[in-house]
């Protein structure tokens, strides 16, 4: 079995990732911060140090600034619903994946004003057009770092600049990059960072985050929700502090633990080589694609524009049939579809019915990526 399906998450995952599941649960399976007996202590630990990591990978100064969530989704509908009130503006792009168009649009119905700057064929954001977008009052700029469809790369540093020129603050959706490729987060000067636990970072499902800069004020910033944090029990309005503000409920232990473990076997192999591997291997999947006759790759020209997630369509084929017979007959797992991102493929031209998208991973090897350029010629031509 060949698995090119890491955008969705990837797998299988490392063993360390496992381990600190098992060993969380076996061994400190208290909940943290509820108690203050040895089990309850030894998870709280565990939590924090997942937190460190976290921040560590991102370079972001706080810890306390990283706040847990069940998903990218969760994260990014904390910042969007916290932030925006109605008669508020929000800038986007038309790459968004759903998870950040579905809460715009229903904020939209609320009197939130939604301004979506369009892409070009391959997904490449227009920055004029961003500036031009920004020279009404905007509170918001919501931006994915790279397309769940495309692979495309945003320009962050220069979409923070021209939104901080605006007083803007900038959202960024890494689920696609976080794991995959350095993030500086202060650097970049992104404001808000939202992550999953799940795909480049190794860790298990319903795992997530949001790291909250320096600049963001979270005191303008509503939870999400709010109930038990384990700590202000004396008081039944939510407390100020952070992540409390923002984690209430008993959190996933036994998921955040094996997140830090991802985190840890992320650095550890280096994210430098993490990218270097995808960059060669992306690179070799389009050059074999795009000498395919029928076959058409919707991807930017090079590779380091671009994350390891290349979507084609194969003339007088269905998306549905190729990604079929790619499981049935050959053994290789790909998704096909809109990818929960429709705003993408009318970008790039291939909606309603979407593309077959190959997504490759840090384990994956160069005879794997030919034993699927082999495949895809057999089903172009047949």
């Amino acid at each position: 079995m060949i698995y090119l399906d890491h955008a969705a998450t990837s797998w299988p995952k490392p063993a360390e990732v496992t381990r600190a599941m098992v060993d969380f649960l076996e061994q400190s399976g208290g909940n943290p911060g509820r108690s203050g007996h040895s089990l309850s202590v030894a998870a709280a630990r565990i939590v924090y140090a997942a937190r460190e990591a976290v921040a560590g990978l991102f370079h972001a100064p706080d810890p306390l600034r990283v706040i847990f969530t069940a998903n990218v989704t969760h994260s990014l509908n904390l910042a969007i619903s916290g932030l925006l009130t109605p008669g508020d503006r929000v800038v986007t792009t038309g790459m968004e994946h759903n998870s950040v168009m579905r809460p715009l649009r229903a904020l939209e119905s609320t009197g939130v004003a939604v301004e979506v700057v369009p892409c070009g064929a391959s997904g490449q954001l227009d920055l004029d057009r961003m500036r031009q977008a920004l020279r009404r009052r905007t509170r918001l700029v919501v931006a994915t770092h790279a397309s769940n469809v495309t692979g495309t790369l945003m320009p962050l540093a220069e979409i923070a600049e021209l939104a901080h020129a605006a007083g803007a603050l900038l959202l960024v959706d890494a689920a696609q990059t976080a794991g995959a490729i350095a993030i500086d987060q202060p650097a970049l000067g992104i404001d808000l960072l939202a992550f999953t636990g799940h795909k480049s970072l190794q860790g298990p499902p319903g795992t997530g985050g949001l790291v909250i800069g320096a600049n963001v004020d979270v005191a303008w910033m509503r939870p999400l929700m709010r109930g038990g944090t384990g700590s202000r029990s004396e008081y039944e309005q939510q407390p100020e502090m952070l992540p409390d503000k923002y984690e209430s409920g008993t959190p996933n232990g036994a998921g955040i633990a094996g997140l830090g473990a991802g985190v840890g076997w992320v650095l550890a192999r280096g994210i430098d080589c993490i990218r270097a591997h995808e960059v060669s291997l992306t690179a070799q999947l389009v050059a074999g694609l795009r000498a395919i006759p029928g076959v058409t790759v919707h991807t930017p020209a090079s590779a380091r524009e671009m994350m390891a997630v290349v979507s084609c369509t194969v003339a007088g084929k269905d998306v549905s049939e190729v990604g079929l017979r790619l499981d049935e007959e050959f053994g290789i797992l790909a998704r096909v579809g809109l990818h929960c991102a429709p705003a993408a493929h009318r970008t790039i031209g291939t909606f309603p019915e979407g593309t077959v998208r190959l997504a490759p991973g840090p384990l994956t090897t160069p005879d794997e990526i030919a034993a699927t350029l082999r495949a895809m010629e057999a089903i172009a031509r047949s």
